[in-house]
């Protein structure tokens, strides 16, 4: 795994958020996995009309267009013997075989000032690559930003920090909808939080998306105490959610 002698600086490029902003449907961030493995992400998903997931190594992250017996009879094919997960405006009421082994409220997020941007300082960010996926995985696992798997990088650029040959910070891209792009997968290894680092792959990102013209959205659990960073970043509550991880049987 390279190391920081061997990354490349990533710069700062902040840009207005007027700046060719795209028209945008809000109405798709009401059930937004649906409407990215519908719209952006098609290619991707599996499934049709009644339900569609994205495949497992890539994450459990699922979508149905109305909670039908139809739909759940669908997604519960589609979960075989894992988890699929589900983001609802209304409570999750699950059925077709499928039952809740984790729930909870979730807060959707939209980034609509520029906020106080991070300095750069001198930290040294770099892309990360399919060669950094078990690290990527590991970091996940112990700090729970949320899913992440080892193909989970594809859905878009994500960007570290390593101490050493360690990743102990990263940032990126998840969700894709027309004119808006979600930064997930933000975490950083418990001995290496308070030097910023989180700030300021989230800047890497979110300069990407709007240089696109795109406006970039988070999810994270209500009680995360990183709120108040997304805050700071210029994010504003939009909408809460009812999360619920779904296995088949019980």
């Amino acid at each position: 795994m390279p190391n920081h002698a061997q990354s490349e600086e990533i710069t700062d490029s902040s840009l207005s958020l007027d700046a060719g902003r795209m028209l945008l449907d809000t109405a798709l961030l009401d059930n937004p996995i649906w409407n990215a493995l519908s719209t952006e992400h098609v290619k991707l998903a599996l499934g049709d009309e009644r339900a569609r997931r994205y495949p497992t190594e890539i994450g459990p992250l699922s979508g149905i267009p109305a909670q039908t017996e139809e739909s759940y009879e669908a997604l519960s094919e589609l979960a075989e013997d894992g988890v699929v997960v589900l983001f609802s405006v209304e409570p999750i009421v699950p059925a077709g075989g499928l039952h809740v082994v984790r729930s909870g409220p979730i807060v959707q997020m939209v980034r609509k000032t520029r906020g106080v941007e991070a300095d750069a300082g001198e930290l040294i960010p770099r892309k990360l690559t399919a060669e950094d996926a078990p690290a990527m995985v590991a970091l996940a696992d112990l700090t729970e930003p949320g899913p992440f798997r080892l193909r989970t990088l594809e859905l878009g650029n994500f960007y570290g920090i390593f101490h050493g040959l360690e990743l102990v910070a990263m940032a990126g891209k998840r969700m894709h909808l027309p004119g808006l792009v979600e930064v997930s997968g933000v975490c950083t290894h418990p001995a290496a939080r308070g030097k910023g680092y989180a700030r300021r792959l989230m800047q890497i990102v979110i300069d990407e998306i709007e240089r696109d013209g795109k406006t970039t959205l988070l999810h994270a659990y209500s009680t995360n105490p990183a709120i108040r960073l997304y805050e700071a970043l210029g994010f504003e509550t939009r909408q809460e959610f009812h999360f619920a991880a779904l296995v088949n049987g019980g």
